[in-house]
């Protein structure tokens, strides 16, 4: 049995799960019945996308629009299908997430964001570059793994200080994503 989910503001973090893809990949092909041609990309990442990593029991998936405002006719008929909307959690981007609410838990994030914009190509880039690059993967991995002994009971805390790893692999990830693109 394949775990996924976590107690809202707690940390655990489990070996990648095969289960992980393919849930994520049902929920994408969900996301894409319900938004029809709305959604330009509806991609899996975060780090239950990078396989040789360790990551919170979360899925994440980044839904790109053309702009934000194209999720707005959508809002109803997402949370009937039970994609809760908890805001714009940072600029740019719309959070929702899915889980057992009775037991505060959540089970996936999903990030509305224009796509090929900052945050989709923060997304896709890191997603990407550590899937290619597993040194600098483990660089992600033991700096998390740290974090989460640090701040088991405290998310905020622990999100934080992935911060400065996060933003130096995403340099590098861009400079990475230029040379392919090339």
């Amino acid at each position: 049995m394949v775990r996924l989910g976590l107690k809202r503001g707690s940390v655990a973090l489990l070996s990648h799960q095969e289960e992980w893809d393919k849930n994520a990949e049902n929920v994408i092909l969900e996301l894409k019945q319900l938004f029809g041609n709305a959604a330009v990309d509806i991609q899996h990442v975060g780090s239950t996308a990078v396989h040789s990593i360790y990551a919170k029991p979360i899925i994440d998936i980044v839904i790109g629009l053309h702009d934000l405002n194209d999720i707005s006719p959508y809002m109803q008929l997402l949370e009937e299908h039970g994609f809760i909307f908890r805001g714009e959690d940072v600029a740019g981007q719309m959070l929702f997430v899915m889980g057992d609410f009775e037991k505060d838990t959540r089970t996936h994030h999903i990030h509305a964001v224009k796509w090929d914009g900052t945050e989709w190509k923060n997304y896709i880039n890191f997603r990407d570059y550590l899937n290619c690059h597993p040194d600098k993967a483990m660089i992600y991995d033991a700096c998390k793994k740290k974090l989460a002994l640090q701040f088991p009971d405290d998310r905020k805390s622990y999100t934080e200080g992935k911060q400065e790893c996060i933003e130096c692999l995403l340099e590098e990830a861009y400079v990475w994503r230029q040379l392919q693109d090339t």
